[in-house]
């Protein structure tokens, strides 16, 4: 299976919410960071990635028909070139409400996580955010600084064809457009609250260590 949608966005911006309405549009699963969590075979994957080297995408995303948040949407203009008929989307909110959610969320997380029980996956988190991001997750200028730089340089060299840039106030007409595909008679789904994170992340670790 090809992937039909590449998220080009960075983590908490809807990208939970964007993961079960391409999971209900297109009638398969959609990767996440979530699957990272449960398929920790992905993690030496990613990392190299990060470091430059070569990566099976088709093999990576068998059986997934789109792909979005961290850390995929990390490597959106490989992914663009590898996959060219998938629409690209850029999901956005404001800067002052994206750095409290991550920093209250995936930025604390991380921070927790240094010196754990997992360091493979921290290690290539921040591998990941050195080459694509910014290192510094407790500085807000830098992460704003990175957050809009990563969103101009989306809007600046993606295909204007094929990129939808979104917001979760938009609910399913523009990705629907893009993808020719009627709207759902039904609520667009919002999920993943800062609790839903923090208690889904929690869960996600206590799972790990019980393994």
């Amino acid at each position: 299976m090809s992937l039909k949608v590449i998220g080009a966005e960075v983590g908490r911006t809807g990208t939970y919410s964007l993961k079960l309405a391409l999971e209900r549009l297109l009638g398969g699963p959609c990767y996440h960071m979530v699957e990272v969590f449960e398929q920790p075979e992905h993690v030496p994957m990613w990392h190299a990635a990060a470091k430059g080297e070569a990566v099976d995408w088709d093999g990576l995303f068998e059986g997934y028909s789109a792909a979005v948040d961290w850390p995929a949407s990390a490597f959106w203009p490989e992914l663009s070139r590898a996959y060219p008929e998938a629409v690209i989307v850029l999901s956005k909110r404001s800067s002052d409400s994206w750095w409290s959610s991550a920093s209250e969320t995936i930025f604390s997380t991380i921070d927790a996580r240094k010196g754990g029980d997992h360091p493979d996956w921290y290690e290539m988190v921040m591998a990941i955010f050195d080459a694509r991001f910014t290192c510094d997750l407790q500085d807000r200028e830098a992460c704003v600084r990175a957050y809009e730089r990563h969103n101009a340089e989306v809007e600046r060299t993606a295909p204007a064809d094929r990129l939808v840039v979104w917001e979760a106030k938009d609910g399913w007409a523009p990705r629907c457009s893009a993808l020719s595909m009627p709207v759902p008679d039904e609520p667009f789904p919002h999920s993943n609250t800062k609790e839903e994170f923090i208690a889904r992340t929690a869960a996600f670790q206590a799972e790990a260590a019980s393994k």
